[in-house]
């Protein structure tokens, strides 16, 4: 959230600081730093294997860091009083008890949170699985039991959601579902921390965020200032032409498939212009590259797909 000349900037509720973490002496985390503050959705990018799942597991308690400190509200994870009702958390929809339905799980749920068990039903509304709260868990689809994830999240009334891949196994409808609900969720004051490699969506929901590659944080930021810095994008008759033209100008490029080049931030349209004009080449689009989440994580990450573990 950017703030208005003047205007304080609320505290951060999530604070990571420095966070690190090394199996086998290979740091999987490495000195990962960034905030999370009070209605705002941070959308946690990166490919497969870059640290997502592992810096989400150290703030939540579930691993020891080797450095660093993460917090939720001033205070470690483990540390929190009640945590379920300071954060809900969607880790791993499918560490569920296939045997007990639905609306069990969630009493459960609530039992340990400390909340009336009225809630259970309007968490189930909210989550819409009110219809198949009766239904063993064990014959639900993956979507679903991303649904009963997210209403074991919200079971406590926490603040804070911290979640992971939430929209996996969703249809476009259920998608559009929980984008809906995590922006009034923020719009209310809460603090969502989303990593999803469904990139459209954090596009669509996320006010800031963070990206990182091989463990490390290689951008982070206002969603709208990042996408707005992402250098110009440029296109010739001779695709080839243009590309030998910049590399004899010393002018880092990255070609596209279609026959598109990108060139980085700090590189004058003008300059682009005027090289092509004086080798009488000419320039089909030349415009700057911003406002694509996805060109900005292929940019960012070096990578045109992913694969392998997290």
């Amino acid at each position: 959230m950017t703030s208005s000349p003047g205007v304080i900037a609320p505290p951060p509720v999530i604070s990571v600081t420095g966070l690190t973490k090394r199996y086998r002496s290979v740091p999987v985390v490495d000195d990962v730093s960034f905030t999370c503050r009070p209605g705002t959705i941070t959308g946690f990018l990166g490919p497969n294997g870059a640290g997502k799942s592992t810096t989400l597991k150290m703030i939540t308690g579930l691993a020891r860091p080797d450095a660093g400190e993460a917090t939720i509200a001033g205070r470690r994870f483990a540390d929190l009083p009640n945590p379920t009702r300071y954060v809900g958390t969607l880790l791993d929809a499918s560490a569920m008890h296939d045997g007990r339905d639905g609306r069990t799980t969630l009493r459960i749920a609530a039992t340990m949170a400390g909340v009336p068990a009225r809630r259970v039903e309007t968490v189930l509304a909210t989550v819409g699985l009110t219809g198949a709260a009766g239904r063993r868990v064990g014959t639900y689809s993956l979507g679903m039991r991303q649904r009963l994830g997210l209403g074991q999240a919200l079971i406590g009334d926490p603040g804070v959601l911290i979640l992971d891949e939430p929209a996996n196994g969703l249809d476009p409808e259920g998608i559009a579902q929980i984008r809906t609900l995590l922006r009034e969720f923020a719009d209310r004051g809460g603090t969502v921390l989303l990593s999803s490699h469904l990139l459209a969506e954090i596009q669509a929901s996320a006010d800031h965020l963070v990206v990182i590659r091989a463990g490390r944080v290689v951008a982070s930021g206002a969603t709208a200032d990042l996408l707005g810095a992402q250098g110009l994008l440029a296109r010739a008759v001779d695709p080839e032409a243009l590309r030998r033209l910049l590399r004899g100008a010393g002018l880092a490029h990255t070609p596209g498939a279609d026959g598109s080049v990108r060139l980085p931030p700090g590189i004058p349209a003008e300059q682009v212009a005027t090289l092509a004009a004086q080798a009488g080449l000419a320039l089909v689009e030349l415009r700057p590259a911003g406002g694509d989440l996805e060109e900005l994580f292929f940019t960012l990450t070096g990578t045109a797909s992913e694969g392998g573990s997290r």
